[in-house]
């Protein structure tokens, strides 16, 4: 199997995998962080292929949408196994996948380059105005709600915290995850995207609680 019947196999197994994905993890997700992921690979010296494959199938294996973190791996190396027969490089790609996740942030590191550039591709999605927007429907979906000023961010330090959505609010969570997402970058290049991102953020904090104030004041 060529390159890019490789690569459209893993786009429609990622497509048949995500596509009706609710939570901000849907294929438009997965296709904005493989294209980043290439550009990244492109600019670090990266293997492309390797960070365009791993990128396509980095949310099928996610546990949030899976059973387990098991059970979702399972699923990718299966595939894996399927389209490919080149031992080492199934070893890579799924080393890069298990590696993925924030954890609370307490995850660890990424060992290759290809993985570093795929999860700063992946980091970079949750910031910025559509890092905004997928915590907002994230949320949503989890019955989050927007905002309740009696309750502060949590210490996401442990999986467990991280993991239980009954808790928290869409704007803790930029205190709880994504104002950490800039220091975490692995690349030089993925350093430089996200500092316009995370600025962007900032300002739409400062906006949205100035229109909270504004409208939680009692005239009568």
């Amino acid at each position: 199997m060529g390159n890019q019947q490789w690569i459209a196999a893993a786009e429609d197994f990622a497509k048949a995998q995500l596509g009706r994905d609710t939570t901000g993890h849907d294929w438009f997700h997965t296709d904005r962080v493989r294209n980043t992921a290439a550009l990244i690979a492109g600019m670090e010296g990266a293997d492309v292929l390797i960070c365009t494959i791993a990128a396509l199938l980095h949310d099928v294996a996610d546990e949030k949408l899976n059973d387990s973190k098991e059970a979702g791996l399972l699923k990718v190396h299966n595939w894996l196994a399927e389209h490919l027969t080149d031992e080492q490089k199934i070893r890579h790609i799924m080393l890069i996948i298990e590696t993925m996740s924030f954890s609370g942030g307490g995850g660890a590191p990424m060992s290759t380059l290809e993985g570093q550039c795929v999860q700063d591709a992946d980091r970079l999605d949750a910031l910025g105005a559509i890092g905004i927007a997928r915590t907002m429907v994230f949320s949503g979906a989890k019955g989050r709600p927007v905002y309740d000023p009696d309750l502060t961010p949590r210490d996401e330090s442990l999986q467990k915290e991280y993991r239980d959505y009954s808790k928290g609010t869409a704007v803790n969570h930029f205190y709880e995850k994504l104002l950490k997402l800039k220091d975490l970058m692995n690349t030089p290049y993925g350093r430089k995207l996200a500092e316009e991102r995370h600025d962007f953020m900032l300002l739409y904090l400062e906006q949205f609680y100035k229109e909270w104030n504004q409208g939680s004041q009692k005239l009568l």
